[in-house]
This record gives C-alpha cells, sequence and structure tokens, in this order.
C-alpha cells in the first residue's frame, strides 16, 4: 500500500504524532486527536481536511 505524503513539515509531524498517539490507544476518538494536532502543530483548516480524509480512508481501507 502506497501512502503519499503531504508537503510540509508540520502536517508530517502531525501524522507521525496522531499515528503514535493511535498505537499507544487505538480506541482514541481520530477527530479529537485531529483538533488536538491542528492546535499543536498549527495547520491550516486545509491540513486539517486533509488529516481527517487521510485518517478516514485508513479506517475504510483496513482488511477486517
Amino acid at each position: 500500500m502506497t501512502t503519499i505524503m503531504p508537503e510540509g513539515e508540520s502536517i508530517r509531524k502531525a501524522v507521525k504524532w496522531i499515528s503514535g498517539e493511535l498505537q499507544d490507544d487505538p480506541n482514541k476518538p481520530i477527530k479529537k486527536l485531529i483538533n488536538n494536532a491542528v492546535l499543536r502543530f498549527d495547520l491550516s483548516p486545509k491540513d486539517a481536511e486533509f488529516l481527517t480524509e487521510f485518517y478516514s480512508k485508513d479506517k475504510t481501507d483496513s482488511p477486517q
């Protein structure tokens, strides 16, 4: 599976941070993590939209 990483260091750090948080506790609410990442990494609304889509696809692509 190929993962497309967005441009920009802040968004990359946000993806790594969210992924780490989900590894620690997969039951954490993704919307809350995204909101926290937006504030923590000073992301734009476009970046927040990317994160929302990225983690939505991640859930739907997972084998069941």
